[in-house]
């Protein structure tokens, strides 16, 4: 299994190059040159086996040049601890054919654990063989959740420094105590003074400076990202929805071979591409929906066909998918493309340049095809926790009260009754005052860990430990700057 470019197609790497590197040097994501098929014997394997057996044997597709015993490894290291759920991403039915795949039962309460406890393994494993020994510097843009997740992930392993840059409104007051307490002698954390796309852009120019990536060079550091733009993040998430599937076939929901629906909440596309992958590769699906907030840039463009960022950026309750640049969508219209690297070139230029682009009639046939979209607004995003909590006794966080509302009405408008995996992306105590406004109860306190309170006494759902135990500690990272001083700040912190 060989790498190429979304922007040069000539390119061929291993996933060890691709992962190492996180981003080609002309601004380009890394994706496989063939994307595997499996049967519907593979599928039928998975069912009796645990989580990272399933993830074992799909993640040894991809990353071919890895030994079995590498791949046995790092997916037990991952996944065998730091779990609070033995099935580590149980599947729970909602209601009838609808269920919730649960993808926050790890360390830092939120599906990014699903990734960022793996890829220090892959990381630490592909720069062995690509690196030269350099150290690894891993530059994170995070709208809330990745920004924890990877410095959990990432604190204290040998070889490596994460930096983490953050929207300083943009997160809920957990995830910004989440990561300005964060532990661990290789860990900086910085607030900018902007948004996440601000982030997101400021990590890229970085990474592309032909200047900074020489005097890392110089003193013996290399780049790497644990956002969503490097291979090794986005590869495990693919495991997952082949884990529901085979759960579904378990539970006796459907048999193998039946299609499913997977509504996933996502801003920058990483988590619903992962899906696109499990369906280009065999895994049974009828439609994957996209579901937005109120920044619903994705909607229009699944409906329109046009991508423009130059639009109100919106804060809202559901704070990991305030986004108006969606990084792996890149990914998706280069496979679309049929590999063009010069037809991505053009619309990711044009994106930059003009704030927008439009792909062809061809190309929006294709995506409508495959992809469903719809959006909400915080009042309805709230309005369908109270409601989902009073009529079957569940309770969503934000992001996956967003994609519960698109299903709805996804369903409704089209009469779909296929049977549908939600993917739920945090725990609600990560969001506790939305939820509390959700459920309409009324609170007075502005103390974070006095509306967990509040929202254990009205849910009867336990609050995680590792949320509780944060009360009390003392932030470490306190540092806020401009979008325009990235990277001095980059420099700094690694003492350059």
């Amino acid at each position: 299994m060989n790498y190429t470019s979304t922007r040069n197609n000539t390119l061929s790497v291993s996933s060890s190059f691709a992962i190492a590197n996180g981003i080609s040097t002309e601004g380009g994501l890394f994706v496989p040159t063939d994307i595997p098929k499996v049967s519907g014997d593979f599928i039928a394997s998975l069912v009796p086996m645990t989580y990272i057996e399933r993830a074992r044997k799909v993640l040894s597709l991809y990353l071919t040049d890895f030994s079995a015993e590498e791949i046995d490894a790092d997916t037990f290291g991952a996944y065998s601890t730091g779990f609070t759920h033995e099935k580590v991403a149980p599947l729970t039915n909602l209601n009838g054919n609808v269920n919730v795949l649960e993808l926050w039962h790890g360390p830092t309460c939120a599906f990014k654990d699903m990734a960022l406890q793996l890829l220090p393994y892959l990381l630490t494993g592909s720069a062995k063989r690509v690196s030269d020994g350099k150290e690894i510097v891993i530059l994170v843009a995070t709208s809330g959740d990745t920004g924890k997740a990877a410095l959990e992930g990432f604190k204290d392993v040998p070889g490596t420094k994460i930096l983490v840059f953050y929207p300083s409104e943009g997160v809920s007051a957990m995830q910004k105590l989440q990561m300005t307490t964060q532990k661990g002698e290789n860990v900086g954390v910085a607030a900018i003074r902007g948004n996440f796309d601000d982030a997101q852009t400021g990590v890229k120019t970085i990474f592309t400076d032909k200047s900074v990536r020489e005097l890392l060079e110089k003193n013996g550091k290399a780049f790497s990202s644990a956002n969503s733009i490097n291979w090794g993040r986005l590869v495990p998430q693919i495991v997952y929805y082949f884990s529901a599937y085979a759960d579904m076939i378990a539970s006796g929901q459907i048999a193998n071979g039946d299609k499913v629906n997977f509504c996933v909440p996502t801003g920058n596309f990483g988590n619903i591409l992962a899906a696109y992958y499990a369906m280009e590769m065999g895994l049974p699906v009828n439609k994957l929906i996209c579901a937005s907030n109120a920044n619903n840039v994705l909607t229009e463009f699944i409906e329109t066909g046009r991508y423009n960022r130059v639009r109100k950026f919106h804060t809202t309750v559901s704070p990991s998918m305030d986004i108006l640049v969606s990084s792996n969508l890149e990914r998706l219209l280069f496979h679309l493309s049929g590999d063009n690297s010069e037809e991505i070139t053009a619309l990711f230029t044009a994106l930059s340049k003009d704030g927008e682009y439009t792909v062809s009639p061809a190309m929006l046939e294709k995506i409508q095809s495959v992809f469903a979209a719809g959006c909400c607004d915080d009042k309805e995003t709230k309005k369908t926790v109270g409601e989902t909590f009073r009529d079957f006794n569940y309770l969503l966080d934000p992001h996956t009260g967003v994609a519960v509302n698109v299903y709805n009405t996804y369903r409704k408008n089209t009469g779909d009754e296929t049977p549908t995996v939600i993917v739920s992306t945090a725990s609600p105590y990560k969001f506790s005052p939305a939820v509390l406004e959700g459920l309409g109860e009324e609170f007075s306190s502005e103390d974070e860990f006095e509306m967990m309170s509040a929202l254990n006494k009205a849910s009867g759902v336990p609050a995680p430990a590792k949320l509780t135990e944060l009360k009390g500690a003392e932030p470490r990272f306190t540092n806020i700057c401009d979008k325009e001083e990235m990277e001095g700040v980059v420099l700094s912190m690694l003492g350059l």
